[in-house]
């Protein structure tokens, strides 16, 4: 139907009684597909795209004053466009008026909130009942109107925190570890990071119940050395709501970062390798939230570190396993050296510990006094955590990439979980020095002993052809993703790029599309963050060959998948560029509108 302008910007549509007769009739405003509806003597217009996955609304039917669409059947009230449908989503309604028997429609809906605004909204709403569609648009939507990335963030990581009552979780540290990332990404797959972490969030909170807080202490004035020794005693016992207590009154008293990290750090290293390494590792990722959204708000602190506490109370404790006992008691070794770790550290001060050029193959050594050995020498000589982590977190990446494709799948777990703990101690070491932090240190290269039969034979680490083109390696690369098993090719078509001088950062960013594009699971995520992050820091090329080589080896390992949350993003991102997805053609919603007025 042709649509004439009036003075007052209204637009003439129909005439009343032909749109009795027929009782709806399409229009198109500014490009803008619109529906009018005659119903129970009143004039009605709505936006004709469903807001759900825009099927046309004009093909619906009205009932009682409800719009069904019949698509997903999602229903909406006609006077105000509400849907009685969360997943669905309110379509915009248009004002009306009828002028000498002629229906006018407004070219501007009745849009109560700002754009930005309903999709904070829609978020919240796909976070509480795990929508993952509605979060695909939420994501698109706020990036499109120029909301910042780490309040995105922000409002996953608080949903997060208050809605899942064992406390911090995977989906939390997929959402953190992605966020890191962002700058190495384009802007599509910026979007498509928000989604998946802000999906593993929902999924994680879904059917849970909520976290119920315990409160800090009333009394003030407790010096940090006595909070610390209280956390830890209750952590040790495993009483979670009395260690709740204590972090809560730690934040109260107005201590930092610094002290924080250190009280979770040291409660986190009383025992060995908690949960294979995933309790520190959460330590670390909730400590990074707190970078990215800040840690100025005590009562935001405070929910978020307190998630951390069931965890760190519950978890298992490797010495409690065999493989931590027999045939070495790899915990009593550990135990002896952390007697005397004080001294070692007081024999540092002043010292200044540069990296001997053999010092990751002792770390790899088939001997464990050979490891032990080698990292109290470094701390006597003044090796710092960082320093320590740093060369432990190389040791176990090395692993990665040279972990043999003839052990049992699962094994790739092994090999990961080792190294991202190792990654992990080292972020939490430059936040802390907290002497205790050695100790995570041990305990990854404890592991990185333990991992040695999964580098046997080792896979060799591709060098790369100097001759190669960028591009190709880029394409051969993404074309390993789409078969599986391609763990080899992988690696030489990351070794082929680096080594004839492609852009480190467009390897990362290729890395992640392609992470991002799967069905990935948590730890893929994981090893990715981890690798990139590794990668960053290493000024040696070969070394930071070995960490993007670890991370295209790992993630051919697990792919390719399904797919299914790439269509989800597919779908939530073409409707937001008005495009139809319903299969009736490859055109845009208004498309389909002007087809319609021509036939009107």
């Amino acid at each position: 139907m042709a649509v004439d302008d009036a003075d007052d910007g209204f637009h003439e549509v129909i005439a009343l009684d032909d749109l009795r007769a027929e009782g709806r009739t399409l229009t198109a405003i500014d490009g803008t597909p619109i529906a009018v509806f005659h119903h129970e003597d009143e004039v009605r217009a709505v936006n004709n795209r469903c807001p759900h996955m825009g099927f046309p609304l004009t093909e619906g039917s009205v009932e009682e004053g409800v719009l069904t669409c019949h698509w997903h059947h999602a229903r909406f009230e006609l006077s105000c466009g509400d849907t009685f449908d969360p997943w669905a989503d309110d379509v915009d309604t248009y004002p009306v008026e009828v002028r000498d028997g002629t229906v006018y429609v407004a070219p501007e809906p009745r849009r109560s909130e700002p754009p930005a605004a309903h999709w904070r909204t829609r978020l919240d709403d796909g976070l509480e009942q795990n929508l993952r569609l509605v979060l695909a648009k939420s994501a698109v939507g706020l990036l499109d109107n120029g909301v910042d990335s780490t309040e995105v963030v922000g409002r996953g990581v608080r949903f997060g925190v208050r809605n899942r009552a064992d406390g911090w979780s995977s989906g939390l540290t997929i959402l953190v570890a992605l966020a890191n990332r962002l700058p190495d990404l384009d802007d599509d797959d910026r979007k498509r990071a928000l989604y998946q972490g802000l999906t593993e969030v929902a999924g994680d909170c879904a059917g849970e119940p909520p976290k119920f807080d315990q409160e800090a202490f009333d009394a003030t004035g407790t010096s940090f050395d006595r909070l610390l020794s209280w956390f830890r005693e209750n952590v040790e016992v495993r009483d979670a709501d009395g260690a709740e207590r204590v972090l809560r009154t730690a934040v109260a008293a107005g201590y930092g970062p610094e002290e924080l990290t250190e009280l979770l750090v040291t409660a986190a290293t009383d025992h060995r390798y908690l949960d294979t390494g995933h309790a520190f590792d959460f330590v670390n990722k909730a400590t990074e939230a707190l970078d990215l959204v800040g840690w100025d708000d005590d009562e935001r602190t405070a929910d978020v570190l307190a998630s951390l506490v069931r965890g760190l109370a519950t978890a298992e404790r490797a010495e409690e396993s065999s493989s931590w006992r027999q045939p070495i008691d790899l915990a009593a070794m550990c135990d002896e050296r952390f007697d005397r770790l004080d001294a070692m550290v007081a024999d540092g001060e002043g010292e200044t510990w540069t990296e001997p050029a053999d010092f990751t193959e002792r770390l790899l050594a088939d001997d464990p006094e050979t490891v032990f050995d080698a990292l109290e020498e470094a701390i006597r000589a003044g090796a710092s955590v960082e320093d320590l982590a740093s060369a432990v977190s190389f040791a176990a990446v090395t692993r990665v990439a040279r972990f043999a494709t003839s052990n049992e799948f699962a094994d790739w777990n092994t090999v990961h979980h080792t190294f991202t703990f190792a990654n992990a101690v080292e972020r939490a070491a430059e936040r802390t020095d907290a002497t205790a932090l050695y100790r995570g240190v041990v305990d990854a290269a404890v592991n990185v002993y333990l991992d040695r039969f999964l580098n046997t034979p080792p896979a060799p680490t591709p060098t790369g052809d100097p001759d190669a083109d960028p591009e190709t390696a880029l394409e051969e690369l993404r074309l390993a993703f789409e078969q599986q098993g391609q763990v080899e090719q992988a690696a030489s078509a990351v070794a082929d790029f680096l080594a004839a001088d492609g852009d480190p950062e467009r390897l990362k960013a290729a890395l992640g599309n392609a992470l991002l594009v799967e069905d990935t699971n948590f730890h893929t995520f994981q090893a990715y963050e981890a690798a990139c992050r590794q990668a960053d820091r290493r000024d040696d090329n070969a070394e930071r060959r070995t960490c993007l080589v670890a991370a295209a080896r790992y993630m051919a390992a697990h792919y390719p998948t399904r797919r299914s949350r790439e269509q989800t993003f597919s779908i939530a991102a073409r409707l937001l560029r008005g495009e139809r997805v319903d299969g009736a053609d490859g055109g845009t919603a208004a498309d389909g509108a002007s087809v319609a007025e021509t036939d009107g």
